[in-house]
């Protein structure tokens, strides 16, 4: 036997790897983390009647569809063969759904100074708000691209005329429109009901009231210029999710905490003790899309259009020859019938919704271009006329 006074205290310590106290408020910290992410998410897809998200690939390639095609007439002769009208659907390439990662440190001095709630369950919620808003900031970056372009003389007519427009062009597809979302400033609410209380709820960050001026649900945001009504309907939209509980990430360690019913959102907490930082990284690939764009109405109100101007991320990396370069663009083009065209120049070119670039350079969206370094390039993406739809700029790296 032992002589237990010769082991020490070390006869008494935890064993390695047990799961203590700290272990379970972290593994807590982090499901509540997922689990609130994940119920948000849900609450606005209900809203939306999206009823459940589309589970996909890293890396799936996202398209738009645009129906064409003419009904042909009815009016046929006795004997006479009756014509065919034909329609086809036409898709392309619109973006590609990634999972993206994210990180978030507080110093131990700042948990010293401020406590543990201040400086580290705040910034949970901080971090989470903005991870909701990368979602909504994309799916408000396609509303805004809308074909279904328009102006009414007041705001009563544009909401109107934008709901009727998209339904219509639901019954031109043979599809019957189960619902309409309409989109607009919150100024302009306020303008309209004055001092008349209406309730608006909350989903994922987004405020909304049902059945309101003839819309299903209306969705108030000050993402949405003023003087601008943006509908589509509600079986436009669709859900896209990347699992991040992946089990090739796994494999790796890369083991992130997850919702296991919504499964939208990794997150994962530890202690960086090199640096003395508490470290938060989250990943996720989550999309709202609509899948058609023509089926997107953007009804300004006045006497002109008021689109305003999309936004490219482009960047530029060294070319395989010296002198040039290669571009990325995001998000991908977004209509079959659009294209891009560039210009060099020593500082960014400004540019304006409807602009003409028909002289500008045209780019494949995938050759290399002889270009300066440390000069600008400005890429933009133009309609059938050559009118500016969306923009972009980037400072030219090349080979030496």
């Amino acid at each position: 036997m032992h002589d237990i006074r010769k082991l020490g205290l070390q006869a008494f310590a935890a064993p390695d790897g047990m799961t203590g106290q700290a272990q379970i408020q972290v593994k807590a910290r982090e499901i509540d983390f997922v689990t609130t992410f994940g119920k948000n998410m849900q609450a606005l897809l209900d809203v939306m009647g999206i009823t459940r998200m589309i589970k996909k690939e890293n890396g799936s390639v996202l398209k738009t569809k645009k129906v064409t095609g003419t009904l042909k007439s009815g009016e046929v002769a006795e004997g006479d063969e009756i014509p065919m009208s034909q329609y086809k659907v036409e898709e392309h390439t619109f973006d590609t759904l990634r999972i993206q990662k994210y990180r978030k440190g507080v110093s131990l001095e700042a948990i010293a100074e401020r406590g543990y709630e201040a400086a580290v369950e705040m910034t949970d919620e901080e971090f989470k708000a903005d991870l909701q808003n990368v979602v909504l900031d994309k799916f408000y970056s396609q509303l805004k691209m809308g074909s279904l372009v328009g102006h009414e003389a007041t705001w009563q007519m544009a909401i109107a005329m934008a709901i009727g427009r998209v339904k219509n062009k639901f019954e031109t597809m043979k599809r019957t429109a189960t619902g309409v979302a309409v989109w607009v400033n919150t100024l302009d609410v306020y303008k309209y009901v004055g001092a008349a209380d209406i309730t608006l709820q909350t989903a994922f960050g987004m405020q909304y009231v049902k059945n309101f001026l003839g819309a299903d649900i209306v969705f108030i945001s000050s993402q949405i210029p003023e003087n601008t009504v943006i509908a589509t309907p509600l079986n436009n939209m669709v859900a896209y999710y990347v699992d991040p509980a992946d089990s090739e990430f796994v494999k790796a360690g890369l083991a992130y905490t997850t919702d296991s019913t919504t499964g939208f959102i990794g997150f994962h907490a530890q202690g960086n003790y090199d640096r003395a930082i508490s470290d938060m990284f989250a990943i996720m690939g989550v999309r709202l899309f609509a899948e058609y764009l023509d089926a997107i109405a953007y009804i300004s109100v006045g006497d002109k259009d008021t689109q305003t101007l999309g936004a490219l991320t482009v960047t530029s990396e060294a070319g395989s020859e010296a002198g040039k370069t290669v571009l990325t663009v995001e998000p991908q083009i977004a209509s079959i019938n659009n294209v891009y065209k560039y210009k060099e120049a020593a500082a960014a070119t400004a540019v304006t919704y409807g602009m003409d670039v028909k002289n500008w350079a045209k780019w494949d969206g995938a050759s290399e271009i002889p270009a300066t370094k440390d000069n600008h390039i400005t890429v933009v993406e133009a309609d059938q006329n050559y009118k500016a739809v969306r923009s972009g700029d980037a400072v030219v790296k090349v080979k030496a």
